[in-house]
């Protein structure tokens, strides 16, 4: 038994041929994408965050639950508190764990406690994850695979981005707790991820990396 009703699914069948370059289209506007942490000044419009919000909506879920919010933060004053927070636990957490190796390491990525792309991208997105809902009577309600099915939104949410010839970081910063109480989300929502999000600046550079071939991540049986 269910409690959602079914309706006919019946998309365009595409022929392979046409599936394939499709694919190959989309794979190389995909590989052309990457994490950057110089951002223009240059204003986004709210319009298209919420486009890339409305396409991570579209993610598949444990249970078609939606365990995400999406806070988009543009205000300036909150973006220094964010910034200023976020270095401030950084700080302490390199501090108590970082060896001279891992941080000479980390050093090449720009992943230290420095966080300007906090206070320089025109937008801030942070994602949480709802470990738990609500049914209509104010019970609670659990969510199945919330970790896997906020993951799954995320690069959604990235792909679109991209797509709209926009930049985003995907930033963790260590610990996020503050995240919540700075943001003011309820006690079931855990902060995730942060993406600073907008153009890149003019000047901006980026690792020069290799991503691994196809052989090297896929097995075929």
């Amino acid at each position: 038994m269910t409690d959602f009703p079914f309706v006919e699914y019946s998309p365009p069948r595409i022929p392979a041929d046409v599936g394939l370059r499709r694919g190959e289209d989309f794979y190389a506007l995909m590989d052309a994408r990457r994490s950057v942490r110089m951002f223009s000044d240059d204003d986004v419009p709210r319009s298209m965050i919420e486009m890339a919000v409305a396409t991570a909506n579209t993610a598949p879920s444990g249970a078609h639950q939606q365990p995400w919010t999406f806070v988009a933060v543009s205000d300036a004053a909150l973006k220094q508190q964010m910034r200023e927070a976020a270095e401030t636990e950084e700080r302490a957490f390199y501090a108590g764990r970082a060896t001279p190796e891992w941080l000479e390491a980390l050093a090449p990525l720009g992943t230290d406690e420095h966080k300007p792309h906090l206070t320089d991208a025109p937008w801030v997105v942070v994602l949480f994850r709802q470990s738990y809902g609500y049914f209509p009577d104010g019970q609670k309600r659990t969510h199945f695979y919330a970790q896997e099915s906020c993951g799954i939104a995320a690069g959604f949410f990235i792909s679109a981005i991209h797509d709209m010839g926009l930049v985003c970081l995907t930033h963790t910063p260590s610990p996020m707790g503050f995240l919540g109480e700075l943001l003011q989300r309820p006690t079931n929502e855990k902060a995730m991820l942060v993406m600073p999000v907008g153009y890149p600046a003019a000047d901006a550079a980026v690792p020069d990396l290799a991503r691994k071939p196809l052989e090297a991540i896929a097995v075929w049986k």
